[in-house]
């Protein structure tokens, strides 16, 4: 669905921008490099059942309602701090749904599946790779490793301190969990994990791309061909389309004028509310044609995922699974979600323009 949209809309701008020279230079192909090679290793691990089992194994030994929920929200934000928000959410939200089931506590289905959603869209929020529009604007302005986790260090610690918070909302029902046996392969775990360290390295410029290009593949073409099947190729037609749709923006001048108006007054204001009707990874490419200032512009996509369902596709991704297992409850599960992402999206945006203006 986001891919069409992605594509139509970049389509319509075609005919308001022909195509010429300057389009070959609007697709930063080093970003779409990088998110295929994450989501080589991570549909390869998938494939193993490796964060399933590291999962399991961690929440197996806590007893109580309260205390899964922390845990499940605490892999999930360190999970897209690794892996990205979008495949943190569709790795942990099974695992949040079997415990809820299993130990007869499908009410709290709803809150759980929103805490890991908004658990994932700001725990992504520390790294470059931690979700796509980081991985985009980290390369786009040539962000220094420390400097980008320094940008962020505030608003990461806050969104822990409210996170933790929500627990006090749980019961602290005791309950058991069955003590299933989940198997992963040892070679292919230890493969793949050097692979994943290599890719971080790839990311944060110490190994040239090409490298990972000719390895990773070959690695994992060899070792596991069926893990190019799982891997989210509509997410990197996504960026390939909103390249296009936002560079062709650019170019025109009303767009162009508009949105540097806007920007000039105030840039994360500017970009928190266009992630409530674009998205915030087609907003991090359209707004980084128009303004330098990327931090705000960093602030503004990683908090500006929070809000509408169409904020961040991890949203989307979580409320596709809760339709799914619950179709009766839409309205239910929109009231809560609007609610409590309010919530977060006020108190972080509260200390982050205190972080800009002082």
């Amino acid at each position: 669905m986001i891919v069409f949209i992605a594509f139509t809309l970049s389509l319509i701008t075609v005919f308001f921008v022909p195509i010429d020279k300057q389009y070959l230079y609007y697709i930063d192909f080093k970003t779409i490099a990088c998110l295929f090679l994450i989501s080589c290793i991570i549909s390869a691990f998938k494939d193993i059942n490796f964060f399933y089992a590291v999962a399991r194994h961690i929440i197996i030994k806590f007893n109580t309602l309260r205390k899964s929920y922390i845990a499940l929200i605490t892999i999930t934000f360190v999970g897209s701090m690794i892996i990205a928000n979008d495949m943190a959410l569709i790795t942990f939200l099974p695992l949040g749904y079997l415990i809820l089931k299993e130990t007869n506590n499908e009410d709290n289905e709803a809150f759980v599946f929103i805490m890991q959603n908004v658990a994932a869209n700001l725990g992504g929020m520390l790294t470059p790779f931690g979700n796509p529009q980081n991985l985009y604007i980290y390369t786009k302005y040539n962000i220094g490793n420390m400097e980008f986790i320094k940008i962020m260090l505030i608003p990461f610690l806050v969104a822990i301190v409210l996170l933790y918070l929500s627990s006090l909302f749980v019961e602290n029902n005791t309950l058991t969990l069955s003590h299933q046996n989940i198997k992963t392969h040892q070679i292919k775990e230890k493969v793949y994990i050097l692979l994943f360290v290599l890719a971080i390295f790839i990311i944060f410029r110490y190994v040239p791309l090409i490298v990972g290009l000719i390895v990773i593949p070959i690695i994992i073409l060899f070792l596991d061909k069926k893990a190019f099947k799982y891997i989210d190729y509509s997410l990197l037609f996504t960026f390939v389309f909103f390249f296009i749709f936002s560079s062709n923006l650019s170019r025109i001048d009303f767009v162009n004028n508009f949105f540097r108006n806007l920007l000039n007054k105030n840039t994360y204001l500017t970009t928190l509310l266009s992630c409530q009707f674009m998205s915030n990874v087609p907003t991090s490419i359209l707004l980084s044609k128009f303004t330098d200032e990327y931090i705000p512009l960093l602030y503004g996509v990683n908090i500006g995922g929070l809000g509408t369902l169409i904020a961040s596709l991890a949203s989307l991704i979580t409320f596709k699974n809760y339709i799914t297992l619950n179709p009766n409850k839409i309205k239910n599960y929109l009231i809560l979600f609007s609610f409590i992402n309010i919530i977060f999206i006020t108190i972080e945006s509260i200390v982050i323009l205190f972080l800009i203006l002082f």
